[in-house]
């Protein structure tokens, strides 16, 4: 249990000679959960921004005057801009610290919220549309910056015990974002003439959070360390990490799988009420669907992350949910293509979320473990980039295979309607080969595991004595 008052206990030397100086104090502190509290806020707040039109697509077409495709390309952005910057962001973390990095963040997503309400409140004519783009384009060079830090926040801050759980909790905070732009987007917007409505809402939080970032933000890491990883951390230069990581047959392969999970989830996220409306689907109904997904997603990553904490099972539990992630993807391919399905649709989407979607954080750490003594950042940072460029070819690929339909008398689609049968197909395709390639051919050891293992006096778990001291 925490309290204001700090009791310390050293781990024993390993050699009856050791230094003393070698001896090592760990502690953990109550402002850790403030910091984990920022970056969740920072994490949704930059979420809604990227969907919040996703789900109103047909309604933001009529009110930005263009094309489904360019409203698909308001979130697409999101990765295109990700790609070139996620370098630089892995280099900032690892050098330039959480604090930094995160205050950024903050500002860049404030502007990005702000740039949309201009865009869609002054109605320039020729410039709504640009204006609004450039807004996302903001978010879009903030996203990175929030995105690849939970397993940093939790190497730094978080005890060994607790690492999981914090890095489950920072990265489902992105898809409870998404989950509140899913339900609010669609209540907010029943006629094209409120999406100025909408982005403001949107904005507010953003810049609330801005400002709780530029003033409680003080340090990048906790005054002392809270395990023998974050103590005796042996991080390799950025661009000697990336060769250790292009020589690691473990990380490669999860970073092709599992990028193509992301890749996946992107695209139901973005085309989830495109797909549906067809076949009679309300945005209403969609937007139950995707709340339904994320909900399950997150129950399912408090579950592993609790289970990951104490088994330390991350290989078996990613590849078995991954599975099952399969299983489902294949269902949701086939029912989203009938009509008055409402049921099954529904309970597809939240067993897709429990098995695949709650792997996130798992996979993430799983990242850190097997390419240990390389920075958290960059390790999961590629990861990302991976999932990012596979949603760009992704849902280019998913569109050019879609084809009108000439005749669609149930369609709740505004503009014009059409057939998702082979794209859904292909995108379960895609996704069952790349899992039953992980499922197969991956195989690692545990290295930051080892590694603090070593430096616990030789014993086979870690024997940390914990100091609790409030934040000063």
């Amino acid at each position: 249990m925490e309290s204001d008052s700090e009791v310390s206990s050293p781990v024993e030397p390993r050699k009856p000679n050791r230094n003393l100086e070698n001896l090592l104090f760990f502690k953990v502190y109550k402002r850790r959960w403030f910091v984990l509290l920022l970056l969740c806020l920072l994490n949704c707040s930059n979420a809604t921004i990227w969907i919040s039109f996703a789900p109103v697509a047909d309604e933001s077409a009529k009110f930005l005057k263009t094309s489904l495709d360019q409203i698909n390309w308001l979130s697409m952005v999101y990765m295109v801009v990700a790609i070139p910057l996620s370098f630089g962001t892995t280099w900032m973390l690892d050098m330039l610290g959480l604090r930094i990095t995160l205050i950024l963040g903050s500002w860049l997503n404030m502007l990005g919220a702000l740039l949309r309400v201009l865009g869609v409140v002054l109605e320039v004519p020729g410039a709504v549309y640009p204006v609004t783009m450039l807004g996302q384009t903001f978010g879009a060079v903030a996203q990175p910056l929030m995105i690849f830090t939970p397993t940093k926040l939790a190497a730094l801050w978080f005890p060994d015990d607790q690492r999981a759980i914090a890095n489950m909790i920072a990265s489902m905070s992105n898809p409870l974002g998404i989950l509140l732009a899913n339900i609010i987007s669609p209540k907010l917007v029943t006629t094209y003439t409120q999406i100025p409505t909408m982005v403001l809402v949107y904005a507010v939080p953003a810049c609330i959070i801005c400002f709780l970032a530029t003033v409680g933000l003080r340090s990048s890491a906790p005054p002392t360390p809270p395990s023998a990883s974050a103590q005796f951390s042996t991080s390799e230069p950025f661009l000697q990490g990336i060769k250790l990581l292009l020589k690691n047959k473990a990380y490669l392969i999860l970073l092709l799988c599992f990028g193509s999970g992301i890749a996946a989830f992107t695209c139901f996220s973005t085309l989830l009420e495109q797909i549906l409306c067809v076949r009679g689907y309300t945005n209403d109904f969609a937007g139950l669907c995707a709340a339904l997904f994320i909900v399950f997603g997150i129950l399912g990553a408090a579950l592993l992350g609790l289970y990951v904490d104490k088994t330390k099972k991350f290989i078996e539990v990613t590849k078995i949910n991954l599975g099952l992630c399969a299983l489902m993807c294949i269902a949701f391919s086939v029912v989203s293509l009938m009509r008055q399905q409402e049921v099954a649709v529904a309970t597809i989407c939240a067993l897709f979320g429990f098995f695949g979607f709650s792997t996130y954080a798992i996979a993430m750490e799983l990242s850190v473990e097997c390419s240990y003594p390389v920075g958290e950042a960059t390790s999961t940072g590629l990861i990302f980039v991976s999932g990012q460029v596979q949603s760009v070819l992704y849902i280019l690929l998913l569109q050019a295979l879609t084809t009108p339909l000439a005749d669609s008398p149930l369609s709740t689609c505004g503009g014009a309607v059409l057939s998702w049968k082979v794209p859904m197909l292909v995108m379960a395709g895609l996704c069952t080969f790349f899992i039953c390639c992980f499922i197969l051919f991956f195989h690692t050891n545990y290295k930051r595991l080892e590694a603090e293992q070593h430096s616990s006096n030789g014993s086979t778990t870690p024997n940390y004595g914990v100091t609790t001291s409030q934040s000063k």
